[in-house]
């Protein structure tokens, strides 16, 4: 947490806070699906951001007007995800499962304004872990070769990760150099779907420690690689 955020959720909204933290510690994300999905969103995330609207955190766009004597001279509008209106406040959650990292930018620079305007009591983005993230080339390989997975063709059979041919072209080369076809897929799987420049724990961190987004106050979850399943 960041700013004072651990003692507003304590005070002001217990309820939505255990809530969350039943919801997110609850979810699970298959291995099969990280991998068939080409590393995207899709279903891997809607399951979390349904259950969430079910609870009432639903999308939300923050319509803000400036007016100079009964005319509006500017406008401009923050669209957010999942807002939570409460009795004592309003809350905003942004799920960055797997974007380029300047969305971090783009959701802290919205949670600083609203917060600003007084339209949002607290910020909460959720994002891939760090052990997550650090995990990935190994619980992929690891779930590739348990699962029997030793060519194109088998990934082609199951309808796994549509890829380009240069995607395929690097993995044979790995192979060709004795590499074993799964450790060589999941490294090239894991380096251009979760790469560096995507949106996870380190890249959310570096942001925060600089100060974008303050004074809001932020509560930051990453997802641990707890929650992958095989």
């Amino acid at each position: 947490t960041r700013n004072h955020a651990g003692a507003i959720l304590a005070h002001d909204f217990p309820r939505e806070l255990e809530l969350l933290t039943r919801v997110v510690s609850e979810f699970r994300i298959p291995l099969a699906e990280v991998i068939s999905g080409g590393g995207g969103e899709a279903g891997l995330t809607q399951r979390l951001r349904h259950e969430l609207s079910d609870l009432n955190w639903r999308k939300h766009r923050f319509n803000v007007q400036t007016i100079v004597d009964g005319r509006e001279r500017a406008g401009v509008s923050h669209e957010v995800d999942h807002v939570k209106f409460a009795q004592q406040g309003t809350l905003a959650l942004e799920i960055e499962w797997n974007n380029k990292d300047p969305f971090f930018d783009r959701d802290l620079d919205n949670f600083q304004r609203l917060h600003a305007l007084s339209a949002i009591s607290l910020g909460i983005i959720l994002t891939r872990g760090a052990t997550m993230q650090d995990a990935f080339l190994d619980r992929i390989s690891d779930w590739m070769e348990a699962q029997g997975l030793a060519s194109e063709d088998d990934l082609d059979r199951l309808g796994i990760g549509a890829r380009t041919a240069a995607q395929r072209r690097a993995v044979a080369d790995q192979v060709g150099r004795g590499t074993a076809f799964a450790p060589a897929f999941a490294r090239k799987f894991v380096a251009d779907k979760f790469g560096q420049a995507t949106t996870h724990w380190a890249k959310l961190e570096e942001r925060v420690t600089r100060g974008v987004g303050n004074p809001c106050p932020l509560l930051l979850i990453g997802l641990p690689e707890s929650i992958l399943t095989d």
